[in-house]
């Protein structure tokens, strides 16, 4: 449970401070990149073929340059999150929309398109206002998603604490 209060507290700060969330799932973010680069290099020399090794060192390299980019920019770094959520949002949307006309006889296939909608116009608005989007989407983004899943398991513990006592 206290875990679940944490995660609420931290998705209300990440929600009222989004840029200086975003900072941060930027910056975890570069760090991942880098770790996954030494990964990559680590995995290369574990055996295989010639071209596999070669493959997994120009994998690791384009990793650790990444992450390396985005932790000495992280403004820039900032900025391609916000504009790859854009475009994910807009992917989704657009399968969104194949799959509810694929499902159009399907009870309920109306929430497919609702979702679509939905999607379609946060593409649009992150984009229309994109780069200075930068400074809202990830943390808003983020804090709203801890704080749903803080609120989730909060419930669900406290439904599991009173099915045991």
């Amino acid at each position: 449970m206290a875990l679940s209060v944490l995660m609420i507290i931290a998705g209300i700060l990440a929600v009222a401070s989004p840029f200086v969330a975003g900072v941060a799932v930027t910056r975890i973010v570069g760090w991942l990149l880098l770790f996954s680069g030494v990964l990559h290099f680590v995995y290369a020399f574990r055996g295989g073929t010639v071209a596999a090794v070669v493959w997994e060192i120009l994998v690791g390299i384009v990793y650790l340059v990444i992450g390396g980019y985005i932790l000495t920019n992280t403004a820039v770094g900032l900025a391609t999150l916000t504009f790859a959520i854009a475009l994910y949002l807009f992917v989704e949307a657009i399968l969104e929309f194949a799959e509810s006309y694929m499902l159009r006889f399907e009870s309920g296939s109306g929430w497919l398109v609702f979702d679509g909608i939905i999607k379609l116009l946060l593409a649009f608005i992150i984009w229309g206002s994109w780069p200075s989007s930068k400074m809202w989407t990830i943390g808003t983004l983020v804090g709203v998603s801890m704080f749903f899943s803080g609120i989730s398991r909060l419930i669900m513990s406290s439904g599991v604490r009173r099915i045991t006592a």
